[in-house]
């Protein structure tokens, strides 16, 4: 599995950049369109087109900016990769008050050219909106964002492994959903902050979680393979409302590394992030003996073999 020359453009915190070479082990090796419902950073797609899973690919996401920026990453990478490096070079006299203008014009204007640039420049990659839909995150002020010469060399990379087989779209998932065949396969990563009701600054939009499972059971009864990665833990503490047992899907624990904010407290907790594959996905995965499945008391004896 090729994991160090996947090419990521877009910083973006909760990409499972980290987890794709896992994640990609429990896909079907016939794929005929990967559907990614909520896209964000792409990064499962990129790493299943860089490992050749899929004929075809199709991100969508809610936040209409980023999906208008990942078009202009496959169509026109030339044509990005030269606006960023304007912008990051007029950032150099003063990187905060640029910063701070581009915001302003972002949110004004929509320009996928200043989205990429506070991607690179924000917290963390850590997206945040007003209660207004306005983009509000605050820059890094150690440091100045991806080189131009990197970025250029990511998007072009981009844009190589997806032009021409990539279709962009910014609807509802379950618009997505319908367009979905017994011959496709579909990952998905969306919000869990939309099981609890609470606004999350990070999305323009939550995903319900009833609205979610019936999504699923929908396509459990059309045969459709698909994998979600929708709830995790770090040492006791949970995130994200566990998938009903109705749905029969079959959970697999990943292991996502020791928690940063627990290291700063001086804890050793780690991170588990759970994926679930469909019961027509994993019947298929059942015959293929390179397929890892761990049980949670097996996955905790991976962990501490890995201190």
């Amino acid at each position: 599995m090729k994991t160090k020359t996947v090419p990521h453009p877009i910083p973006y915190q909760g990409s499972k950049r980290n987890l794709a070479a896992d994640i990609l082990r429990y896909f079907s090796q016939k794929v005929g369109t990967l559907y990614e419902p909520f896209a964000g950073s792409a990064a499962i797609t990129i790493a299943a087109a860089v490992n050749k899973l899929g004929h075809r690919y199709h991100i969508n996401d809610l936040n209409k900016p980023l999906m208008d920026l990942w078009r202009a990453i496959i169509e026109t990478p030339e044509k990005i990769a030269t606006q960023y490096e304007a912008l990051w070079r007029k950032q150099l006299d003063d990187p905060r008050s640029f910063y701070d203008k581009v915001r302003n014009d972002f949110n004004r204007t929509g320009r996928s050219d200043l989205f990429l640039y506070l991607l690179a420049r924000c917290v963390k990659g850590s997206v945040r909106y007003n209660s207004q839909g306005e983009f509000n995150q605050s820059p890094d002020n150690r440091r100045q964002g991806m080189r131009p010469e990197t970025m250029r060399l990511q998007i072009l990379g981009a844009s190589y492994y997806l032009k021409g087989k990539t279709t962009v779209t910014s609807v509802n998932y379950r618009d997505v959903l319908e367009r979905v065949t017994p011959a496709d396969l579909v990952y998905m990563d969306p919000p869990y902050q939309g099981v609890c009701g609470n606004r999350d600054t990070r999305y323009l939009q939550s995903v319900q979680f009833c609205e979610f499972v019936e999504a699923l059971d929908s396509l459990n009864q059309k045969g459709i393979r698909y994998l979600v990665s929708y709830d995790g833990r770090t040492g006791v503490k949970t995130f994200g409302k566990l998938l009903p047992e109705e749905l029969n899907l079959t959970l697999i624990e990943l292991y996502a590394g020791r928690s940063t904010q627990a290291t700063l407290l001086g804890r050793v907790d780690v991170t588990i992030e759970s994926l679930y594959l469909s019961p027509s996905l994993a019947d298929e995965l059942a015959h293929v003996p390179t397929v890892y499945r761990y049980t949670r008391g097996e996955q905790l004896c991976l962990m501490e073999g890995r201190k």
